[in-house]
C-alpha cells in the first residue's frame, strides 16, 4: 500500500521505490493489469471522500505510467471511506486508511 497525508493526493517520496518496482514489473508484464483503489479515512463526506480517493488512484497510475506501465494495464478506482483496513476513530487507524491499494488478478 502507498499512504498518504491528511486531505492529501501527492505521493510522497518514500514509496517512490515501491513505485518504481511496481511499475518496472507492470511494464515488463504487458499483459497482465491492475487495479488501482484509492481509499480515505472515515472524517469527511461520503462524496469528497470518493473524489479524494481517485485523485489518490489517479497519482499513482500517473506514478506507474513513469516506468512504462500502459494504461490499459491499470483500472483507477476509488472507495472512498467504504473499505478500511483499520476500524479505530483516532490518528493511527485514519492513517492506515489514508492509503491507495494495487490489486493484482488473483491466479
Amino acid at each position: 500500500s502507498i499512504y498518504f497525508d491528511f486531505d492529501q493526493y501527492t505521493v510522497k517520496p518514500q514509496y517512490t521505490a515501491l513505485v518504481e518496482r511496481q511499475g518496472k514489473y507492470l511494464a515488463g508484464q504487458p499483459a497482465l493489469a491492475i487495479r488501482v483503489e484509492g481509499n480515505c479515512d472515515e472524517r469527511g463526506s461520503s462524496a469528497y471522500n470518493l473524489a479524494l480517493g481517485q485523485r489518490r488512484a489517479d497519482a499513482v497510475v500517473r506514478a506507474l505510467k513513469i516506468y512504462g506501465v500502459r494504461d490499459a494495464q491499470m483500472e483507477a478506482i476509488s472507495w472512498g471511506k467504504d473499505k478500511p483496513v483499520a476500524t479505530g476513530h483516532d490518528e493511527a487507524a485514519w492513517a492506515l486508511n489514508r492509503r491507495v491499494d494495487l490489486q493484482y488478478p488473483k491466479q
